[in-house]
């Protein structure tokens, strides 16, 4: 586990992301025109939140989509690290995340050296998340026992930070031992970059609380929330001593304005004020990274809102 925390949010300050269109096609959350888009509108939207004082970009991590859940999931997914790796030359300020990175599916080391040189590529913009993952015949595929996904992942997850801490790391195993090995080029960021575990579980927020610099939460519900927030700085205080972390939310979708269209059931939209204090009642929780979705019917349109966002919104937060 990290000795350190790495912290890349001044204290005090709340930042805010967006998971890109078009790179991953869930039916939950994609909007009709990104079917026929490609790399072009994938750069306009990143740009445009670059453009917009964004502090991040995701992307997802599928590799294969079995037909039992292509229906609903899609099996258009881009690669995330090619993804990642491209996006680093099309933007320049901007963080570049990977939510979530399924890292047991992984050798540590081919991971390590994936992201090592991610920031490199980038110029020391990398923010690393992984997760567990949910879809058994991706385990398969890679060898793996999708029953033990948990600890296959906090395996994965000391390997990958002592292949980004040390050229030549020592992984005890058992999984993925190994020892004499160097892994370069070392990344730009020091002494690492940092690492937001995702999950909403009781797992997922102990594995955040030892091993991460930050959390990715899942659930949308408020309600949960707060407990959560509770519960991880809670194991927290007891795994780290308190080490600071940064928490994330997804607060929903939100649009800047009053739609002129019939936008989607709970969606807040209005006044910059109007959503501005809707998003304080996570940050009184101690929310410091909101990734927030705009409703859309075109690349353009949400470019608009990501501009209107960050121009008459963002101000307001934090």
């Amino acid at each position: 586990m990290p000795a350190d925390t790495v912290r890349i949010i001044p204290e005090g300050k709340v930042v805010y992301g967006i998971q890109l269109p078009v790179q991953s096609q869930s039916t939950i959350y994609v909007e009709p025109w990104e079917a026929a888009a490609g790399p072009a509108e994938l750069a306009r939207v990143a740009r445009a939140a670059e453009g917009a004082g964004f502090f991040y970009v995701a992307v997802c991590d599928h590799t294969v989509i079995p037909r039992r859940l292509a229906g609903a999931m899609s099996t258009t997914w881009y690669d995330t690290t090619a993804t990642l790796g491209w996006l680093a030359g099309v933007t320049s300020t901007v963080r570049l995340l990977s939510h979530v990175y399924i890292a047991a599916l992984r050798h540590p080391l081919r991971a390590a050296k994936e992201f090592a040189t991610l920031d490199v590529l980038s110029g020391g913009r990398l923010v690393i998340g992984v997760g567990a993952g949910h879809v058994p015949e991706e385990f398969s595929l890679a060898g793996r026992d999708f029953d033990a996904r948990g600890a296959l992942l906090d395996e994965a997850l000391d390997g990958i930070t002592a292949g980004l801490l040390e050229e030549y790391p020592e992984l005890t195993g058992p999984t993925w031992p190994s020892t004499g090995l160097g892994v370069s080029p070392r990344p730009v960021q020091t002494p690492r970059p940092p690492i937001w575990v995702g999950g909403s579980s009781r797992p997922a927020l102990r594995r955040a609380a030892l091993r991460g610099d930050g959390w990715l939460p899942q659930t949308v519900r408020r309600s949960d929330m707060a407990d959560q927030v509770s519960e991880l700085l809670e194991l927290r205080q007891e795994l780290r001593g308190g080490a600071p972390i940064e928490i994330g939310a997804l607060p929903g979708m939100f649009h800047v304005g009053e739609p002129t269209w019939e936008v989607p059931r709970g969606t807040v939209s209005g006044s910059p004020e109007r959503i501005a204090e809707n998003l304080a009642e996570l940050t009184e929780m101690g929310v410091t990274h909101l990734q927030l979705r705009f409703p859309n019917r075109s690349a353009e349109e949400l470019c608009d809102q990501l501009a209107a966002f960050g121009e008459t919104v963002g101000p307001l937060l934090g």
